[in-house]
């Protein structure tokens, strides 16, 4: 294990080039109970993903309202030898608008705690491998969140711990609260978010576009050894399939070298899209969400390719639509 090149395998049982996404299952958004047909889709959807080589399944306590993480539960439930073959993480800290009080993120010892709670619960488990704060909340206190964590170890809830969507100063403002590693944090990346790329790429360039990307988070997280996840990593199809006949320029030219590079390496479009992010030296684990199961196959052929420099350069420069300084 301790030669595994994903950090995040170093933590948890199970190595995966691939993270499956939870978000979509449970029936969708409304507030409609889970149905027995999203049950068998949750079974249909694992076993595809299991059989892919993808053992970390990804949730969040606010996907679909609770139902992904209960329908998943659901499964664990009917088929409870799976827990010994797949890692779970989730994430806590977003809190919705009511009638009383306004949309925030809370990462208050008293929310986190509860909403490990309720996640344990939903999923049907004693101890999830990883918890992820959610989204920065601006009134963290640092000292708030250890002691949450301190306590969740302790009561063996949760094994390890991460974050999400956090540049690399509020990450290191918090580790130093904590006794116990970072050991993951989820960001948007992908063909066609590409500041976390640009921050790096074009830093003292004049006549380059403003970047909004946390300076130097790929760095810390390499060097810290935390797992970089991509959410967004496929971006939405738009270069594996999506109608772009009227998207711009940069757009329709990456999609046309995706399709080009799917059938020289002779694999998928999403397997070039994803083999693109998983060529950077970071080790990046994209997320996929997607409850097609041929497409999920798809995605798993980004573990067949290995693009040369030149190849993932030419797709950099198709979807920046420039050339760099």
């Amino acid at each position: 294990m301790s030669d595994n090149k994903y950090p995040l395998a170093h933590y948890v049982n199970h190595n995966s080039p691939l993270v499956f996404g939870c978000m979509s299952l449970g029936g969708g958004w409304s507030r409609e109970p889970v149905s027995n047909a999203d049950v068998q889709q949750a079974h249909n959807v694992i076993d595809a993903a299991l059989d892919a080589g993808i053992c970390v399944f990804d949730h969040a306590d606010i996907y679909t309202h609770g139902k992904a993480e209960q329908v998943f539960g659901k499964v664990l439930q009917q088929r409870p030898q799976l827990r010994e073959q797949i890692s779970l993480q989730s994430k806590c800290g977003i809190r919705f608008a009511d009638a009383n009080t306004p949309q925030r993120y809370d990462f208050s010892s008293g929310w986190i705690l509860q909403s490990v709670d309720n996640i344990l619960s939903r999923l049907n488990i004693e101890q999830l491998d990883v918890l992820l704060l959610h989204r920065p909340d601006p009134l963290m206190q640092p000292e708030e969140v250890a002691s949450a964590f301190a306590l969740l170890q302790q009561a063996g809830k949760v094994k390890h711990f991460g974050v999400s969507n956090m540049q690399q100063h509020q990450m290191a403002l918090l580790q130093d609260a904590l006794s116990t590693p970072l050991v993951a944090n989820q960001l948007e990346l992908s063909l066609s978010h590409l500041a976390w790329l640009d921050e790096g790429t074009t830093a003292g360039c004049s006549g380059e576009p403003g970047v909004n990307f946390g300076s130097g988070t790929i760095e810390y997280c390499r060097r810290n050894k935390v797992q970089l996840q991509a959410w967004g990593s496929l971006s939405q199809g738009l270069f594996s399939g999506k109608d772009v006949t009227d998207a711009a320029a940069n757009i329709r030219a990456t999609a046309d070298l995706v399709a080009q590079l799917a059938a020289e390496y002779q694999v998928s479009k999403e397997a070039i899209v994803l083999g693109w992010l998983m060529r950077h030296p970071a080790h990046i684990q994209p997320v996929i969400g997607t409850t097609d199961l041929q497409r999920i196959n798809a995605c798993a052929q980004a573990t067949r390719v290995q693009l040369s420099r030149e190849h993932w350069y030419a797709l950099y420069l198709a979807a920046r639509g420039r050339a760099l300084p």
